[in-house]
C-alpha cells in the first residue's frame, strides 16, 4: 500500500500520461493541420515537453494542499473538494487548449518561447494563489483573489493570442475552412480573461452573496465558457467526419 503523501504524485502522474498519450492521438487523427514545410524531422520542442511536467505538478501541488490542510468537519470536506475540483477543471481545460493549440503553432521564434514560459510560470503559481483563496481567514484572502484573478486572466489572454496566431492565412497553420472555429474558440478565451480581470472591480469583493463575494461566482462564468468551446471544438471534428 501506497503512503498517503505518495498517492496525488501517483494520481497526478497516471492523468498526466494518460493525457499526453491522448492529446498525441488528437494531434494525429484531427486531420486539421497542414503538412509544415523541413520539420518532419524535427523533434517535439522541449518546451512542451516541459508544459506537460510543469501542469502535471500543479496537479499534485493542488491535492498535497488539501492533505496539508486537515478537515474537521463533513462541511469542510464538501467545500475543499468542490475548490479543488474547480482549481482541476481549470489547469486540465487549459492543457489540453494549450496542447492543441501548439500541436500547430511553431515555437521557435523569441517571442513565442517567451510566452509559453510566462504562461507556465502562471500554471505553476496557480496551487499557491488558489491554496490562499480557499484558506480559512480573511487577512490575505482578498489580496489573494485579486492576484488569482491576474493569474488566470493571464493565462487566458496568452490562450486568446496562441489561437489567434493560428488564424492568420499567410501563416498557413490550419486549413482555411477551419479558421472560423478557431476564431470564436479566440473570442471565447478573450471572454473568460475578461470575466477573470472585470471581477477585480471592488464592488465584485464588497457586494457578497450567503456570505461569499461575487467575485467568486464571476469566477464560475469563464469555467462554463471554456467547456463550451471544448463542445464547439468537439463538434467541429465530429462534422469533419461526415
Amino acid at each position: 500500500m501506497s503512503h498517503p503523501l505518495i498517492a496525488p504524485f501517483t494520481a497526478a502522474g497516471s492523468l498526466t500520461a494518460y493525457l499526453t498519450v491522448r492529446v498525441s492521438q488528437l494531434r494525429r487523427g484531427a486531420g486539421c493541420t497542414l503538412p509544415r514545410r523541413n520539420r518532419s524531422d524535427i523533434p517535439r520542442p522541449q518546451i512542451e515537453t516541459l508544459s506537460d511536467l510543469v501542469f502535471g505538478l500543479a496537479l499534485s501541488i493542488g491535492a498535497l494542499a488539501l492533505i496539508g490542510r486537515p478537515a474537521a468537519t463533513a462541511s469542510d470536506v464538501t467545500h475543499d473538494v468542490l475548490g479543488f475540483l474547480f482549481s482541476f477543471a481549470i489547469l486540465i481545460s487549459v492543457w489540453i487548449r494549450y496542447s492543441s493549440i501548439m500541436s500547430v503553432l511553431p515555437v521557435e521564434d523569441g517571442g513565442s518561447i517567451m510566452l509559453n514560459i510566462i504562461l507556465l510560470f502562471l500554471v505553476s503559481i496557480e496551487p499557491y494563489l488558489f491554496s490562499l483563496v480557499t484558506a480559512p481567514g480573511q487577512s490575505l484572502k482578498q489580496y489573494a483573489s485579486v492576484l488569482y484573478a491576474l493569474d488566470l486572466g493571464g493565462l487566458m489572454t496568452i490562450l486568446a493570442l496562441f489561437t489567434h496566431l493560428t488564424t492568420i492565412e499567410e501563416r498557413g497553420l490550419i486549413k482555411r475552412e477551419l479558421i472560423g472555429e478557431h476564431k470564436q474558440l479566440r473570442n471565447i478565451n478573450i471572454l473568460c480573461a475578461a470575466f477573470f480581470l472585470i471581477s477585480l472591480l471592488p464592488v465584485f469583493w464588497s457586494w457578497t452573496f450567503n456570505g461569499t463575494p461575487l467575485r467568486f461566482y464571476l469566477w464560475g462564468a469563464p469555467l462554463v465558457l471554456v467547456w463550451i468551446s471544448r463542445t464547439i471544438e468537439g463538434a467541429g471534428k465530429l462534422a469533419r467526419r461526415f
